[in-house]
């Protein structure tokens, strides 16, 4: 689906949904992050561009072939950073964009859209967040309204969780790993720069005419139900004989706050939780042995008690040791298994694989310009063997250097890219012997384990920052200041005492400015999406934050195999120095960069069908300058301030477009306005819990979702009191077998072909008259009490017919009552086996009129029901 075709999906199904468009401007605790992330984008981008280089002189050096290299900037991906010229931009062209819907996409007719651009503070899922907390506080909210997020991040779910909304849907577009991308210097697929031979480009048809296609398809959403793992968490959560009244709303929000001990955008994870591991499931069991002692949950609304998460943490604390051990035995069973792979792998190889002219080749790649075609292969082959049959003989004990010929007497040494074991980073912690603590705490924070007073500082900080993000995503930002100060994380076991650790912040507190988050996060390398008199600020060896922006930093693997999953070891940006240093440069801003360093609000686009659209033009039409309240009755039920903009969209106004390629709206009826959500005081709690009214979607589980021992087998109701009660039945293929094996005579023996008793289909109870038909006698009348229970005849006997055309159902017994012209006699059938009374079935040489003579030797059952009737 299309994301034009999922908008008018949306539409049709959510007539009232409001659609927001958002960007991110992060609190301080996530600038550390998008900080080191840049940096290593930078970076990585850097040494990117020399290794191609470098390839490339290689490449040409032997005489490979290359196409002329394109002189063109490279794209820096740090310019996707609130601030900056790119993002000032994009808020141009989604303002056009969302114009441009509203007049020409019937789908976009009753929608109401909120655009919070990058000038607005606020990471965009929390802004959206904050949106759905404060529309649910007000009277008029439907507590029934269907929620659909659109977005990639993990952190998505969690923050649907805790809104507990009944209705709430997230859309992810599908990650295909490993999709083909061409190579860097020849533009072939197949292979990355580092690997590239200069190998001159195949045809692709059989005129070149598919050189320039791609492989591509059309991007594939997929949608992620929270009411489904709403089910599947109360079915994990719920715990019996609690001292105290289980709730589900509540263990959910648990849940979500022991998943931030596996790691967030704000805080690094303990080194004992790998998510994994099965860090969770380890932590959902030990919540569940020890609430049972905490007297209650560990959260409410946002708010944490630490006395009960101080038991948790002390729990896992217990563990610790053996957490390491087995992380150590499962890391070297996984190399063991890799390395055998590696073996076998190499012994499966070819012995001997001929090369040059004899090479083999792909089918249809034999005229391809690299091949090379044998003259004489004959020739060819005597010459290669010739070749063989020269070489010096070698013994099995001679060692081979790693080009394939032999090694001087004595061998060598083999070198570290021929062992079958790959170079292990080295980890000087160890957490698996004894001393792990004391080691970890040298290495990472160079200070004794012994140091109690630091230890219990950095336990501190990382409590507060629990704390700090529960809040962050259930009462929005406490503090735009607050940030861990420290690169790792403690071990749980250290969270003893904390509950009378504080856990307030700093009220008050005001987001960076646009060009004050990029001073912030950007390396020198990204300052020219500065002003030239604040980029000389990360370059200028005079500057007094020059030690904010190293050219190179180390990054710790920490445990890890690749780099991009170690730790970026950068120095923490110091706020007050930083401020102090951009006061001497603020005067130099131009008007347009000091528009852009400012911060800005939503924006509201309404259609000319919207009942809003009236409402909001006759506000421009009086000048109003207070803000206006905005009516809910308008808006299904959505309510905040209206206040004039100056840089509307108008209707009869042309909405120009920042494209040069896209043509300017002139005929526009959309219309725009300021729009600010409904305002609290700044103590105001907004309560974590399911609305009064809100009605809970139908359980769409089966007890096969959730049960282990259901071994991937479809789930049946349990018949009767035994679980493993086996019915006796046959199926169609039994009654097969029971055709071919049986005696096939003419006589009415056990398996004779006399017609079924009437207890076997009870009359008419399942056989309406039909027209043209004569009056079938009742065949209820000799059925004795014990024979009530037989049931109606196998899915094979029953016949297909044509209600319309008037004609009888070609039923056996019916054709006997027309040809014999009698009622049924008993003796006919008494000597019928089993207790249904089935007659068998006889060989179609016999002419048995009810079995078609060719194709399927079975008619196929009605389409719906056992009987077709209607």
């Amino acid at each position: 689906m299309g994301v034009p075709a999922f908008f008018r999906w949306l539409s049709r199904k959510y007539p009232s949904i409001i659609v927001n468009c958002v960007e991110e401007k992060a609190p301080r605790a996530k600038m550390n992050q998008q900080r080191s992330r840049r940096f290593r984008a930078s970076k990585e981008g850097m040494e990117a561009a020399v290794e191609k280089q470098r390839v490339r002189e290689e490449i040409l050096s032997k005489g490979g072939f290359l196409p002329p290299e394109e002189i063109k900037e490279r794209f820096d991906s740090n310019c996707i950073t609130p601030g900056t010229e790119f993002m000032d931009n994009l808020a141009k062209c989604l303002r056009y964009y969302i114009a441009d819907r509203l007049n020409n996409d019937p789908g976009w007719k009753n929608l109401t859209v909120i655009l919070s651009d990058a000038s607005a503070p606020g990471e965009g899922e929390h802004k959206i967040m904050d949106y759905i907390r404060r529309q649910r506080a007000q009277p008029n909210h439907d507590p029934n309204t269907h929620h659909c997020l659109c977005g990639a991040d993990a952190d998505l779910i969690m923050l649907g969780l805790a809104t507990h909304e009944p209705n709430f849907t997230i859309i992810r577009e599908e990650f295909k790993p490993n999709k083909p991308k061409p190579c860097g210097l020849c533009n072939q697929f197949g292979h990355e720069v580092k690997d590239c031979e200069g190998l001159p480009r195949e045809k692709k048809g059989k005129h070149d005419e598919l050189a320039d296609s791609l492989p591509c398809a059309e991007g594939e959403f997929i949608f992620l139900r929270l009411n489904v793992l709403r089910e599947y968490l109360e079915r994990e959560l719920t715990m019996a004989s609690l001292p105290f009244t289980f709730d589900v709303e509540r263990s959910i929000d648990d849940w979500v706050f022991m998943c931030f001990f596996v790691g967030n955008d704000f805080l690094p994870h303990l080194p004992s939780l790998e998510i994994r591991e099965g860090a969770i499931d380890r932590l959902v069991n030990i919540y569940k042995n020890v609430v049972h002692k905490t007297g209650g949950y560990l959260t409410e609304s946002g708010y944490v008690n630490l006395q009960r998460v101080q038991m948790i943490m002390l729990a896992v604390g217990e563990v610790e040791d053996s957490i390491f051990k087995k992380r150590k035995d499962d890391e070297d069973s996984f190399r063991r298994r890799q390395k055998e792979k590696r073996k076998r792998m190499k012994r499966d190889q070819p012995a001997f694989s001929p090369g040059g002219i004899l090479t083999p080749h792909a089918l249809g790649s034999r005229n391809s310009p690299g091949s090379q075609v044998a003259s004489n292969p004959r020739q060819a082959a005597y010459e290669m063997r010739m070749q063989n049959n020269s070489s010096p003989s070698v013994s099995p004990n001679t060692s081979f250097t790693s080009d394939g010929s032999p090694s001087p007497i004595g061998g060598i040494k083999r070198k570290a890219e021929d062992s079958d074991s790959e170079p292990e980073p080295e980890d000087n912690v160890r957490l698996w012997e004894a001393g792990w603590k004391q080691r970890y705490y040298k290495n990472k924070f160079d200070v004794d384990a012994a140091d109690e007073k630091f230890r219990r500082k950095v336990v501190q900080s990382y409590v507060e920052g629990l704390c700090w993000v529960l809040r962050y995503y259930y009462q929005g930002c406490a503090s735009w200041k607050w940030y861990y100060p420290f690169h790792y994380a403690p071990f749980a076991s250290d969270f003893e005492g904390i509950a009378d650790m504080p856990s307030d912040f700093e009220k008050g507190t005001k987001p960076f400015k646009p060009l004050e988050q990029l001073m912030g996060v950007f390396p020198a390398a990204s300052g020219n999406f500065l002003p030239p008199s604040w980029r000389k600020l990360m370059s200028d060896p005079d500057s007094s934050i020059i030690d904010f922006y190293p050219e190179d930093f180390a990054i710790d693997l920490n445990g890890k195999k690749y780099a991009w999953q170690g730790v970026a070891l950068l120095p923490f940006v110091d706020e007050r120095r930083l401020r102090a240093a951009l006061e001497e440069v603020y005067p130099d801003l131009t008007p347009e960069e000091t528009k852009r360093n400012s911060l800005g609000g939503d924006v509201l686009f309404v259609g000319k069908h919207h009942p809003l659209h009236d409402f909001i033009l006759e506000l421009y039409q009086t000048g109003s300058t207070e803000p206006v309240d905005v009516p809910p009755e308008l808006c299904h039920g959505m309510q905040g301030k209206f206040s004039l903009d100056e840089e509307a969209v108008l209707p009869d106004q042309i909405v120009c477009s920042p494209v040069p390629m896209l043509r300017d709206l002139a005929q526009n009826t959309a219309i725009s306005i300021n729009f600010k959500d409904p305002q609290f005081a700044e103590d105001y709690i907004f309560k974590a819990v399911m609305l009064p009214g809100a009605r809970k979607p139908a359980p769409v589980l089966k007890p096969s979702d959730w049960e282990k021992s259901s071994n991937g087998r479809q789930w049946k109701p349990q018949l009767g009191f035994s679980r493993d009660r086996r019915p006796v039945h046959l199926d169609q293929a039994a009654f097969r077998t029971l055709g071919h094996v049986m005696p096939r005579g003419s006589g009415a023996g056990v398996y004779g072909n006399a017609a079924p008793p009437p207890a076997t289909y009870q009359g008419n109870l399942y056989r309406p008259l039909l027209r043209g038909q004569a009056q079938i006698p009742k065949l209820m009348s000799n059925m004795r009490p014990q024979d009530s229970w037989r049931g109606p005849p196998p899915l094979f006997q029953q016949q297909r017919f044509d209600r319309g055309v008037g004609a009888e159902p070609l039923l056996p017994w019916n054709r006997m009552l027309q040809t014999q012209n009698a009622a049924f006699q008993p003796n006919q059938y008494q000597m019928l086996a089993g207790p249904g009374g089935y007659p068998p079935r006889r060989d179609d040489r016999g002419g048995r009129q009810g079995y078609p003579r060719e194709g399927r030797k079975y008619p196929l059952p009605p389409p719906s029901g056992r009987y077709s009737w209607n």
